[in-house]
Formats: C-alpha cells, sequence, structure tokens
C-alpha cells in the first residue's frame, strides 16, 4: 500500500493495511478544525502561495444556527408551494403513558433531563404542537421544517404534510415499551410488570377508530419521553462514572433492581435513560428525536447506511455526516451530544443531504443531471472531465448534480472486517461523485468538498461491511481523527472511535495544494484514477468542482499533446507575486463511440501534471495547483506563486512543466524571469 502525502501521520495500522490497493495524492497535513461555510468555500486567497481550496472542517459539537446557509434563488421552506410529484400526508399521533406525561406539559426546564426548553403546552394541544412544529415555518424551529428539507432535496418533487390526530394515553408504564429493545431482552424489567409491550398495538386501535377512513400516507406516533438514543450516553457513561453511581433518582421503581441497566450499544445507562424506548422507522420517535426526515425516507424503500461505533470488533462509518441515511441524520447545532433536548432545535434538526445513490434510486433527480461513465468505456474513450454542483443546489440547465463511474465486480484485494475497522467488504459496482457545500441541508456537515463513494447496486445493502451497509465513502484522510468524544465524570477524556461517524469529517476531497486534503485518488485494483482539477462558485454562489477520472488501462484513440506560453510575471517586484503561463491543448480529439453520446462532451479534454521549481538566491516558487485541464485545441491559465527573501538576488527563473496524464510522453517546458 502506498499513500503518497506531505507530512501526513498514518495513525493506524488498519489504515496501512486496507489501503494496499489505492493511493491518495495531494496535500499535505493535518486538516484544521476552523469554522467553515457555503460562503468560505468560494473565498478567494490572500497570498499566491495560499491553498486556492483550504480544508477547515468545523466540528459538529462547534455549530450553531448561525452555520446556516440559504440555498440560493429558493423559497423551499414557504408552505404555499406545492410539490410536483407526491405530497406525504403524515398523521401526528401523540402517545402519553401513566407515568409519563409529555415532556412538552410540564414547567420549563423541569424533568430530570432539563426540559423542555420552553414555556409548557396544554395536553391536548400536543398533537398540534409537533404537526406545526415539524411542518410550519416559526421562530422555534428556526423557520425550517421536515417539508423544506423535502422540498430542497428532491428539488420540488415530494413535500410533507403533517395532521394531527389527537392524543392518546397509553395503558401501561411506558417502561413496559422500552425494555424490550435490541441488547435489552426485558433486562431491568420491574417486578410485577411485563417488559414487552407496543404503542402500535395498544393505541392504534384507538386512533384508527377515531379517523375512521381518513387515509394517511405514513403514521408519526410521538411518544412522550425520549428516544434512547438521545439520552442513553449523555445521561449514562458521560454522567455517572460506573453503573454503581447511578444514583436511586435515576433508577427504577423496583428497589430490589439496580439503577443502571443494558442499552443497545454498552453495558450500561442509567435506568431511567434506558428504560426509553427507541424510535423506529414505523415510523415511532420520541419528543427529543429529531431524525422524522430519516424515517421518512424508509417510505420509499431504502435501508440504513450506519454502523455502531461504540462495540468492538469497530467498523467504520459508510458515509457519517455526509448522508441522510447514516450519522448525518444527526446533524445540527451541538451535534450528536445535543439530541436530548424537548423540542429537537440542536442535534438531528437538520439532516445532512441525500446522495447521488440514494436520489438516483428513488428517481429524486433528471437522469440528464447525472453523467454515466464506464471504466471499460473510459479504456477506450480517454478520460473524462466534468463540472460537478453542490448537491443541495438548485439545479440549472445542463447542471450535472453527480457522475455514476460503472466498474463492474469489485477487485479490491480481501480483507477482514473482523480485523480491520477500515475494512468495506465486498459487493461494490461503481464510484459516485458529487459536490458538498455547507448550503441548505447540507449547512451542518462539518465541510465543502468533493464526496467519492463506492456503492453496491439498489438490490444490494447487505451486512457486507459489518453491518447493512451500501455506500462507502473514500475518505480523502483515514489516519485517526484524534478528537475527544466526550470526557467522563472524574475528567478522563474519551476518545472517539474508529468507528465514530465523525471520523469523517475531514474525508472530502479537494482542489489544489496544501489544502489538509487530498486532490487525488488512485483505485488501483478497479483501475480507475480520479482527479479534483479546480473549483469555482457560480453567478449564483454555488460551489462547481471540476473533477476527472481516467482508466489506468487506456487512454483512447486521441492524439495528446500540450504547448506552454512564455510566463509573464505580476507582482513579483513587490517581493511576493506570480508567474502565468499559457497552457495550449495542443491534442486532436477522435470519438471511438465508446461512451454514450450524452456522455461525451466531457471527453474533450486532457488533464496534465504541472511541476514548478525556481533558480536563484533567496527565490522560491511554488504551485497553488498542480493539475490543470484545457479542451483539445483549447487553452488555460497556469499561476506559479513566487517569492524572493530579502537578500535575495534581483532576477530568478522559474520553470514549468506539464505533462499530459493521458499520455506521459507528451510534455512541456517554458521559464518565467522575474525581477526584483
Amino acid at each position: 500500500m502506498m499513500v503518497k502525502r506531505k507530512r501526513t501521520t498514518t495513525r493506524t495500522v488498519a489504515a496501512v493495511a486496507l489501503l494496499a490497493s489505492v493511493t491518495l495524492l495531494g496535500n499535505a497535513g493535518v486538516a484544521a478544525t476552523r469554522p467553515d461555510s457555503g460562503q468560505s468555500a468560494g473565498a478567494a486567497p490572500e497570498s499566491p502561495f495560499d491553498p486556492i481550496d483550504p480544508q477547515h472542517w468545523q466540528d459538529q459539537q462547534d455549530m450553531t444556527w448561525a452555520d446556516y446557509h440559504h440555498v440560493p434563488g429558493t423559497d423551499w421552506a414557504n408552505p404555499d408551494r406545492q410539490p410536483t410529484k407526491q405530497k406525504l400526508r403524515i398523521a401526528v399521533v401523540a402517545v402519553d403513558f401513566p407515568d409519563q406525561p409529555f415532556v412538552m406539559t410540564e414547567p420549563k426546564k423541569s424533568d430530570d433531563f432539563g426540559n423542555p426548553q420552553i414555556d409548557p403546552v396544554k395536553r391536548d394541544q400536543i398533537a398540534q404542537f409537533y404537526a406545526d412544529f415539524y411542518g410550519k415555518p416559526s421562530t422555534l424551529n428556526h423557520e425550517h421544517t421536515v417539508n423544506e428539507y423535502w422540498m430542497e432535496q428532491t428539488n420540488g418533487r415530494i413535500g410533507v404534510e403533517f395532521v394531527p390526530v389527537g392524543e392518546y394515553r397509553a395503558p401501561r408504564p411506558s417502561y413496559e415499551y422500552g425494555l424490550n429493545d435490541i441488547g435489552q431482552e426485558k433486562a431491568g424489567c420491574p417486578s410485577g410488570h411485563t417488559c414487552d409491550g407496543t404503542i402500535e398495538h395498544d393505541v392504534d386501535p384507538m386512533w384508527k377508530k377515531d379517523v375512521g377512513d381518513e387515509k394517511f400516507d405514513r403514521v408519526l406516533r410521538v411518544y412522550a419521553g425520549y428516544d434512547e438514543t438521545s439520552v442513553w450516553q449523555e445521561f449514562g457513561p458521560m454522567k455517572f462514572q460506573t453503573k454503581d453511581d447511578v444514583p436511586d433518582e435515576w433508577g427504577p421503581p423496583d428497589p430490589a433492581l439496580p439503577n443502571a441497566v443494558r442499552s443497545r450499544y454498552t453495558d450500561f445507562t442509567s435506568w431511567k435513560a434506558g428504560s426509553q424506548l427507541w424510535g423506529n422507522s414505523g415510523i415511532r420517535q420520541g419528543e427529543s428525536s429529531g431524525t422524522i426526515t430519516h424515517e421518512i425516507s424508509h417510505t420509499f424503500d431504502i435501508g440504513d447506511n450506519n454502523n455502531n461505533p461504540y462495540a468492538e470488533p469497530y467498523h467504520r462509518a459508510g458515509t457519517g455526516p455526509f448522508d441522510l441515511m447514516d450519522r448525518g441524520s444527526f446533524n445540527g447545532p451541538g451535534g450528536p451530544h445535543m439530541r436530548w433536548v424537548v423540542p429537537a432545535t440542536q442535534g438531528a434538526a437538520m439532516p445532512a443531504g441525500q446522495t447521488v445513490r440514494t436520489k438516483t434510486k428513488l428517481g429524486f433527480v433528471d437522469d440528464g443531471q447525472i453523467l454515466h461513465l464506464s471504466k471499460d468505456a473510459l479504456r477506450t474513450s480517454g478520460l473524462a472531465v466534468f463540472d460537478v454542483k453542490a448537491r443541495s443546489a438548485k439545479p440549472g440547465k445542463g447542471d450535472i448534480l453527480g457522475v455514476q463511474v460503472d466498474f463492474g465486480t469489485d477487485r479490491t484485494p480481501a480483507c477482514d472486517i473482523g480485523k480491520d475497522p477500515l475494512c468495506s467488504g465486498p459487493g461494490f459496482t461503481d464510484y459516485t461523485i458529487e459536490t458538498v457545500q455547507r448550503i441548505g441541508a447540507d449547512s451542518f456537515t462539518p465541510d465543502h468538498g468533493v464526496m467519492l463513494t463506492k456503492n453496491k447496486p439498489f438490490g444490494d445493502e447487505d451486512d457486507s461491511c459489518g453491518y447493512l451497509c451500501f455506500s462507502w465513502m473514500i475518505d480523502a484522510n483515514p489516519q485517526d481523527i484524534h478528537k475527544v468524544d466526550y470526557y467522563e465524570p472524574n475528567g478522563t477524556p474519551v476518545m472517539r472511535s474508529i468507528g465514530d461517524y465523525r471520523q469523517l469529517n475531514d474525508g472530502l476531497f479537494h482542489a489544489g495544494t496544501h489544502s489538509g486534503s487530498a486532490y487525488e485518488y488512485v483505485d488501483q485494483a478497479n483501475r480507475l484514477h480520479f482527479y479534483v482539477v479546480g473549483k469555482h462558485m457560480d453567478a449564483g454562489g454555488e460551489l462547481v468542482y471540476t473533477v476527472a477520472v481516467q482508466s489506468l488501462d487506456g487512454a483512447g484513440a486521441s492524439r495528446h499533446g500540450v504547448a506552454l506560453s512564455r510566463g509573464k510575471e505580476a507582482g513579483a517586484g513587490k517581493g511576493m507575486g506570480t508567474c502565468r503561463f499559457g497552457l495550449t491543448n495542443t491534442g486532436r480529439y477522435r470519438d471511438d463511440g465508446a461512451q454514450p453520446a450524452d456522455t461525451r462532451a466531457s471527453l474533450h479534454s486532457d488533464v496534465y501534471r504541472l511541476t514548478a521549481d525556481v533558480k536563484g538566491d533567496g527565490w522560491r516558487a511554488s504551485l497553488p495547483n498542480e493539475l490543470a485541464t484545457a479542451r483539445f485545441a483549447g487553452g488555460a491559465g497556469v499561476d506559479v506563486a513566487v517569492a524572493a527573501a530579502g537578500g535575495a538576488s534581483r532576477t530568478g527563473q522559474v520553470t514549468l512543466t506539464a505533462t499530459s496524464v493521458s499520455d506521459p510522453s507528451r510534455s512541456a517546458t517554458s521559464t518565467c524571469t522575474v525581477t526584483r
């Protein structure tokens, strides 16, 4: 295995083992954790030596609502807008219990978990409250709704309407419904009780009798209390050092039982947290749950793509914070440890956008907006170069929102998912390429950049990754991110496991050198080479990356060539500036007909690898981008950053070499004289 990087440290043996058949090329260095946004993604460098696309990923716990950025030219939250394909009618059925009133009916911050965060509402208004919270823009939900998400991500095809049905009292205590989750199997059930209840069985007949023949596409059962997934950690090992430290007030009503109980993922949480119901795709959700959007997605016959990051053997997340179907469903201000808030206005309040695979499978994108390529056709047609627009942007005429590259059978060397956490397992058949910009639903993803993902066929969502998975994002920074997950009560830091979805926070590819990420990826086993050639903001403020993909087994029938004009200096006399060269593609395109007609426009270019050096005492030179592209018979400008130290010689000479990646025997060299 070979990871070609400058100053990059690989911190796990597993990372070295897994990447035996791939190469990451590019920059440099551990990614920075500085605030990023949809706007900063397009900011121009202040110095010619600055990275053109620096990776300043932002950790989820540091995000606030100020990090939201509107999708330019849209008003998806407008409730008057109607979907073009389907409006889902979702019944809101509110369910409380003899021992657990609705949190939202309690005095502000009065319950053991510190909720609700706002003044209470009356019990007979709960169903309407949550229908409005999920479906109507307001100050409380920061003007963002579940309907907005679906309208945005489907480009107006799918909308959501929440219809309040009413409030219903379950006949049994809440813990009789909650202590039968995966991993619990009724452990902690108080004496004299049978913890085998389901609210669907007990409550559905009540509301169905009331609504009669009225039809709904889905039913959202909002149950009083908490979704266990949002509290088991925060009110378990994060609050109590050991299971023996859980006090009686967090324990069961049966004094003979311990105050701790098993949870789905670990051997202990407080009984009060562990006895909460676990939400499901039914749709059954607690008052703390913000993952309603994620659960609605199962309406369209797509599964989950998430792992268990808490138990060994660890398995790396599939698509992590960049995917609604993974733990990107937890995105929102404050991140995953702020999902206990009622109502859910923090973590999980705004999930990540949908991936190209999801949108394609579910028919949420026009076929013309996806560029379809294949490894075999690239071998005879030559490389493809294309612009990919931000996936959450509103597409315009001719815009490409994603690229699919079929490669057939995955020939990645076999690995052991039981021993190697970075092992994806077999079964993948294509790559997808998409641009992530922190706008709209992607505002609370940690970074902007190019997302490169290996995918399975639509009908295959098995557990080859060690869990049910269908997409495996290529991590541009596969080393351990080395960030603290939380601190134990005694102050001991608990690091994020290698399976934590936030390990992918720095995983997007970026353009140019010294970005903190990589700009190339080579899959030797599947014979493909990917390049992130450049980026720009379009006139509407939407991020666009120029990307190329090449077969390693053939360059096609086109003739390749390159020429460079003599460089012209600008600003070097002031101590720092550039030499600009004109690059011309002197090759000649030949269409061999291997690719479909609608993809051939992407075949009319070549990509060039650039190198530069400088002669002259005290002078230095650097390439902000070591790649360039130009159409056949077309050209492009190439800048080399130059600077002179205080005692530098009066002149220096910069030499630039450009080499075709399609035919490395074709290269050109030119010079530029710089003067202090």
